[in-house]
């Protein structure tokens, strides 16, 4: 779930965090600048783990800071792919199931990945697994804050860097204002319960 990435970077540190222990101050703006944020086909990142390497120190004409390249290692949340984790339903929705970690929300199930048959109950806007018995079929509902263990099948990256307008949109300042576009998450990773044993806590404690 958790893995060590070696990273590089260039600290600026501030004259009044002089006084301090360059390594302390380093550390405190690499955690600034990289923590909960998610860096481009790495994953999310959660905390500094060491410094490995530091360069000598540079203050440049004008800037009174110093700069300081640095080697370190970062721990990162990215799951492999078929690893078997825990979360809470956070919504359903016709797309899948929403799941969360607590510390990390955007993970979907879609619907062919349910344990099937599966239907979206529009009135409840949960989903459903209509679980075959001797004695029938039986309505097992996904409820919201319920405990579900999943499979990670795939992982997206999606490169979120602010860009400019295009050149038609430049050019086409009369043109009337399109509805604001629906955010992107940056890292998504999509999950599966189609296999025995893996859905619901409660579906297999409670059998």
């Amino acid at each position: 779930m958790f893995v060590l990435v070696e990273m590089v970077d260039t600290v600026r540190t501030n004259p009044w965090q002089f006084e301090r222990k360059l390594n302390d101050s380093i550390a405190e703006e690499l955690n600034k600048k990289l923590a909960n944020k998610v860096v481009y086909n790495v994953g999310l990142c959660i905390c500094l783990f060491d410094i490995t390497k530091m360069d000598d120190s540079y203050i440049f004409p004008g800037d009174g800071a110093s700069h300081t390249k640095v080697q370190f290692r970062y721990v990162v949340f990215r799951p492999f792919l078929d690893e078997i984790l825990m979360g809470k339903i956070k919504g359903c929705s016709p797309e899948g199931v929403h799941v969360s970690l607590g510390f990390f929300d955007d993970i979907v199930i879609p619907p062919e990945s349910l344990q099937q048959p599966a239907k979206f109950d529009e009135a409840e806007q949960v989903w459903v697994w209509e679980y075959e018995t001797e004695e029938g079929a039986h309505d097992l509902y996904m409820d919201v804050g319920e405990d579900i263990r999943f499979r990670m099948v795939d992982e997206t990256f999606i490169d979120t860097s602010p860009t400019g307008p295009s050149s038609a949109e430049a050019s086409s300042s009369t043109a009337v204002a399109e509805e604001t576009p629906r955010k992107e998450a940056p890292y998504t990773l999509v999950g599966s319960i189609s296999e025995p044993g893996l859905g619901l806590l409660s579906w297999w404690t409670n059998n």
